[in-house]
C-alpha cells in the first residue's frame, strides 16, 4: 500500500492542500497520510458526482451489475490485503479484520445481484371510478447524489454498504470515510475504478467531520445522506439536512436475554464473542446480559472463566482476541465509566483494568442498575453486565428500557417464549437462540427509537436510494 493516499474525485487522484497521519491505535505506529479536505475540495467532489448522476442513472442494469460483481471477485483475491489494511488503521485484531473483508466481498456480491432486480408495480387504476379506461405502474428512480459517512469500526464494510447499493441504483457517491481509518475506502475506490466504474460515480474524500461535515450533508446538491455513526451526530446530521432522504444507523446498548431453558453452552459462546469482538467496538455489541435467576449462578461462573481466556494483544497477532480501542479518549472514557459503575454499587468481576494508554481488559460488572452510564448509554468498549431476572416479561422489561434499539437476542429452547420476546422486544431485530450481535449483509439491518432510521442490507438499502415515480397511461 502506498504511504500517502490522495483525494479520489472524478475518477482521478487529486492532491489535497492538507494531510493527516493515519496511526496504529495499539501503539501509535504511523500507518500512512490521508487527505484533509476542505470546503473547495467538498465541492469538487459534489460537483464531480453531480455532473455523473445522468450517466450513472442511464446506465443499464447489467453494467452497473457487472461492475458490482467483478469487485466482489477481485476483493475477493485480495483479502489478505484488505484484511491487513483494516486491521492497521482500526485496531481490530486481523482474523477479524479478514473476517470484515469477507463480509464486503458478500456485500458487494449482493449490490451486484440486486441491481438486477430493481422493479416497479403495476396498479389497479380503475379500482377508483376516476380511474377507468388507464393503466398504471411504477419505476423507481434513482434519487441522485448520494453522501455516505462511514464509522472506524467497519471501514470496509460499512462502505461497501453505502456505496454498493447506491452504484447498483444508479446513483452517485461522495463517500466521507472516518477521519481515523480512511485508507480502505480510498483502496475501495481504486478497487471499483480497476473493475471499469466511470468517472465521477464515486468519489472520496477524507477529514474531520467539523470541517467539512455539515457542508456535507446540508449541500443543496446532495440528494440523500446515509449515516452510520453516534447518535449525538445521526441527530445533527438529520436537523440539517434539510427536506432530503436521510438514514441513520446509530448506536444502541444491546441486549440478550439467557431463559431457563437455553442452551447454556451455545449461550456462554456466543455471548463471549458479542461482547468483545472488535473491543465492543460494535453498533449491535453485547452490552447487557440478563439470565434467568434460577441458572444465573452458574451462568455467571462460566461466563467469567470463558472471558479470562480471551487475549488481549497485538492486532497483527493471530492469536489475538482483543486489542485496543480507537483512541485514548475512548480508553478513558471506558475506564472512568467503569470506575463511576464500582462507586454506584457495581462489582468488577474480570478486568477492568487499561492495561496500555488505548486498550481495556475484557470487563464483566455484576450489580448493575439500570441508571448506570455501562448499562443505559453506550460503551463501545470491552464491558458486559450480567444481571438476573425472574419472569420473561420482567426480562424484556429490562431490554426495553433504553432509548436504544437497534438489536437483541434471547437463548430458549421454547418457541412461544421466543416469539413473545421477538413481539414484545422494542427493536430492529431479535435474534433467537443467538446474541444481538449477528448479522449478515443481506438481511434488513436499522433500529427503532434513537438507534436510527431507515434500513440498510442492499435491497433495504436500494428502496431507500430510490424513490417510485408513478406513470399513468390514459387509454
Amino acid at each position: 500500500m502506498p504511504e500517502r493516499y490522495d483525494l479520489f474525485i472524478n475518477g482521478d487522484w487529486v492532491k489535497a492542500n492538507n494531510y493527516m497521519e493515519v496511526r496504529l491505535p495499539f501503539d501509535g505506529s504511523l500507518v500512512g497520510e490521508v487527505p484533509s479536505a476542505n470546503l473547495a475540495e467538498m465541492e469538487m467532489a459534489i460537483d464531480a458526482a453531480w455532473r455523473a448522476r445522468k450517466a450513472a442513472r442511464e446506465m443499464p442494469a447489467h453494467k452497473r451489475s457487472s461492475i458490482l460483481y467483478q469487485a466482489s471477485q477481485k476483493l475477493n483475491e485480495r483479502l489478505d490485503e484488505f484484511g491487513k489494511a483494516i486491521s492497521l488503521e482500526s485496531g481490530k485484531p486481523i482474523k477479524e479484520g479478514r473476517g470484515e473483508a469477507s463480509r464486503a466481498v458478500q456485500t458487494l456480491l449482493f449490490s451486484a445481484e440486486e441491481a438486477k432486480r430493481i422493479e416497479g408495480e403495476t396498479l389497479q387504476m380503475d379500482a377508483h371510478p376516476g380511474g377507468e379506461g388507464r393503466f398504471g405502474f411504477t419505476i423507481r428512480h434513482p434519487r441522485g447524489v448520494i453522501v455516505g459517512i462511514t464509522p472506524f469500526n467497519f471501514p470496509l464494510n460499512l462502505a461497501c454498504h453505502k456505496v454498493g447499493p447506491a452504484i447498483a441504483s444508479g446513483n452517485t457517491v461522495v463517500l466521507k470515510p472516518a477521519s481515523v481509518t480512511p485508507r480502505t475506502a480510498y483502496m475501495l475506490a481504486e478497487l471499483l475504478a480497476e473493475c471499469g466504474l466511470p468517472a465521477g460515480f464515486l468519489n472520496v474524500i477524507s477529514g474531520g467531520g467539523g470541517e467539512i461535515g455539515d457542508a456535507l450533508v446540508s449541500h443543496e446538491k446532495v440528494n440523500m445522506v446515509t449515516f452510520t455513526g453516534s447518535c449525538e451526530v445521526g441527530h445533527r446530521i438529520h436537523t440539517r439536512a434539510g427536506i432530503k432522504m436521510v438514514t441513520l444507523e446509530l448506536g444502541s446498548n444491546s441486549g440478550a436475554i439467557i431463559d431457563k431453558d437455553a442452551d447454556m453452552e451455545l449461550a456462554l459462546r456466543r455471548c463471549v464473542i458479542g461482547g468483545y469482538t472488535h473491543s465492543g467496538q460494535v453498533c449491535i455489541s453485547l452490552q447487557r446480559v440478563f439470565v434467568q435467576a434460577d441458572s444465573a449462578s452458574d451462568f455467571r461462573d462460566q461466563f467469567i472463566e470463558k472471558v479470562r481466556t480471551l487475549k488481549v494483544g497485538h492486532p497483527l497477532d493471530e492469536d489475538t482476541d482483543v486489542s485496543s480501542l480507537v483512541r485514548e479518549a475512548d480508553a478513558k472514557r471506558v475506564e472512568q465509566w467503569i470506575q463511576e459503575a464500582v462507586s454506584e454499587g457495581a462489582e468488577v468481576v474480570a478486568g477492568g483494568q487499561r492495561c496500555s494508554s488505548t486498550t481495556i481488559e475484557p470487563t464483566v460488572l455484576f450489580k448493575t442498575s439500570a441508571d448506570m452510564r455501562v448499562t443505559k448509554d453506550e460503551v463501545f468498549g470491552p464491558v458486559v453486565s450480567v444481571d438476573d431476572y425472574g419472569s420473561l416479561d420482567q426480562a424484556i422489561a429490562k431490554i426495553n428500557d433504553s432509548r436504544f434499539g437497534l438489536q437483541a437476542g434471547i437463548f430458549t429452547r421454547d418457541i412461544s417464549r421466543a416469539l413473545k420476546a421477538a413481539r414484545d422486544i422494542e427493536c430492529g431485530g431479535v435474534m433467537i437462540n443467538d446474541v444481538p450481535t449477528f448479522r449478515v449483509d443481506q438481511m434488513p439491518y436499522g433500529g427503532m427509537k434513537e438507534s436510527g432510521l431507515g434500513r440498510e442490507g442492499p435491497r433495504y438499502a436500494i428502496a431507500e436510494m430510490t424513490e417510485p415515480k408513478m406513470v399513468v397511461v390514459n387509454l
